[in-house]
């Protein structure tokens, strides 16, 4: 097992740089080392085992808990129209019509057609974003489109995983399953919101002024996987349970750092369950099927192209319909996911679901390389012409050419006053919970979180921000935050106060724009001051 265990982690480590480089998501390389390791060790067995099963699974857990942390109530408020309009329609026409093709052409029975059609509704949320996020197109148009598609893409997952429970019961009838189902949900949803509102608040405050991050860490999964075990015990997935547990600290002031911390967790065990999926794909019907998935990849593209297009040239322009579509053509992780426990369940027939997986692995590896392309390909599409949008851009997110303070205090305080008689616009990080609270009382924009994390300076638009100001105390994490923004700041206006000269020569090799030394300008005040009276 030790010896799997470190040819594992080495095949993916060098998988994934090397995929890192020619622009494959890292899915691709656990996919490919599960398989790998599937052959060279004869694992094939392995992967049906239960254990290895649950743990897999948590990967999709914590997938859907970070989900759950961006469907704040106000967040969906803003995005309705893009999310429930544009999503909604995309999700349930592709669905019905893939569903009835399957069930119609192929004569796959009811249950099978629908999942299909369900999964092939989806799209990749990881891989899509993340592009849209590096090439900075996230905030135009067509972006905030298909941002909106695919966060109701995400809030469908969960009735569909609820959906492979029902179908997947045998013993007892429809009508009652869904009586049941329903007095649960009732319950399980009732006892989560009273525990989110009354209690989740005063807990996560004593942790937060315990000031130690093990603790914090602790707690949050303690959360994640103690709501999950509830759903689990109710009759839903541990997925439902991460995702509610995700929705209740959304809107809590610890979204930002709860995040942040678990993006590793997340992403540690999604690898794991990607890396299950590898074990799984059987290359001798992959060869007796080939000419199938080769068939079926093309088909499912032109449909998915098609179908989104027509719904958003009701509302938009041609370019900005086909940029929309062709950013939403493939089949994304949670197809993946839907695939894998409908095989467990014994839903889907286990040469189906090998074409289906293989067919959905293409599709992400050929997204990448699309997404870059894009404008080039819909030039071609629209015969040729490259029109530029004259729509204005629209911003995902008030973040804007604004000051982001790293600390608090009583210097940050007065950095903030001076901001605002300017009429700029600021918003702080601040890791003492108290002080985060009484800011927020006075409608003052500072979050609670560690600047140390890079997600937490993502989640505030560090790239878009024209200046990064750095003002805390503790000598040892003011290097490590320094070196955090000098890596994510990417030529911003970078200013930091600093204790003594020692710091100074410290901080000296990294690439910030001004460095402060406290005493040095003290001295220059009081010298200045003194002088001034003569």
């Amino acid at each position: 097992m030790l010896e799997i265990i470190i040819f594992t982690i080495l095949i993916s480590t060098i998988l994934n740089l090397f995929l890192k480089k020619v622009g494959i998501p890292t899915i691709i390389g656990y996919i490919a080392t599960g398989t790998i390791i599937a052959y060279g060790f004869n694992l094939h067995e392995a992967v049906h085992n239960e254990d290895l099963k649950e743990i897999a699974e948590f990967g999709v857990v914590f997938l859907m808990f970070t989900i759950g942390l961006e469907f704040s109530v106000n967040h969906l408020i803003k995005m309705k129209k893009e999310v429930f309009l544009y999503g909604g329609s995309q999700v349930i026409l592709t669905a019905v019509l893939f569903s009835f093709i399957g069930n119609y052409f192929f004569s796959l029975d009811l249950k099978s057609s629908i999942i299909i059609g369900l999964a092939f509704a989806l799209s990749s949320t990881a891989i899509v974003l993340k592009v849209l996020n590096e090439n900075g197109d996230i905030n135009k148009p067509y972006g905030r489109r298909v941002l909106g598609v695919l966060l109701f893409q995400d809030i469908a997952v969960i009735p569909i995983l609820l959906m492979i429970t029902i179908f997947s019961s045998v013993n007892q009838s429809i009508s009652s399953l869904l009586t049941q189902t329903f007095i649960d949900a009732t319950i399980l949803l009732l006892g989560l919101f009273i525990a989110g509102k009354y209690l989740l608040e005063p807990f996560l405050l004593n942790v937060a002024k315990a000031k130690s991050n093990e603790i914090f860490i602790s707690s949050i999964l303690l959360l994640v996987i103690g709501t999950s075990y509830i759903a689990h015990v109710f009759g839903f997935s541990y997925s439902l349970g991460a995702f509610i547990a995700g929705m209740m600290i959304a809107e809590t002031r610890y979204k930002h750092q709860v995040e942040a911390d678990l993006i590793p967790f997340r992403d540690l065990l999604l690898g794991v369950f990607f890396i299950t999926v590898g074990m799984q794909l059987d290359f001798k019907i992959i060869y007796e099927n080939i000419t199938s998935i080769v068939v079926l990849l093309p088909i499912i593209i032109v449909i998915k192209i098609s179908i989104i297009y027509a719904i958003m040239r009701l509302t938009s322009n041609n370019r900005t319909s086909l940029k929309t579509a062709v950013s939403l053509f493939q089949l994304g992780e949670f197809a993946l996911v839907i695939f894998e426990l409908s095989f467990a369940r014994d839903l889907i027939d286990p040469t189906i679901g090998q074409i289906l997986i293989v067919t959905v692995v293409i599709s992400m590896i050929i997204t990448p390389f699309v997404l870059k392309n894009l404008s080039t390909i819909v030039d071609k599409l629209n015969g040729g012409e490259s029109k530029v949008s004259n729509s204005s851009v629209v911003s995902n997110s008030e973040l804007s050419n604004h000051i982001i303070l790293i600390g608090f205090g009583r210097l940050g305080k007065n950095i903030a006053n001076l901001i605002k008689e300017d009429g700029g616009t600021f918003i702080a990080i601040e890791n003492d919970i108290k002080t985060v609270i009484d800011a927020q009382k006075l409608g003052l924009p500072v979050i609670y979180g560690n600047a140390a994390k890079k997600d937490i300076l993502k989640s505030l638009n560090i790239h878009d921000a024209s200046s990064v100001i750095v003002c805390i105390g503790n000598s040892e994490k003011l290097i490590h935050i320094c070196e955090v923004v000098d890596e994510m700041a990417e030529g911003k206006k970078t200013v930091v106060k600093v204790n003594k000269y020692e710091e100074k020569n410290d901080l000296s090799r990294l690439n910030l724009s001004h460095i402060i030394v406290e005493t040095e300008k003290t001295a220059s005040a009081m010298y200045e001051e003194a002088i001034s009276l003569d």
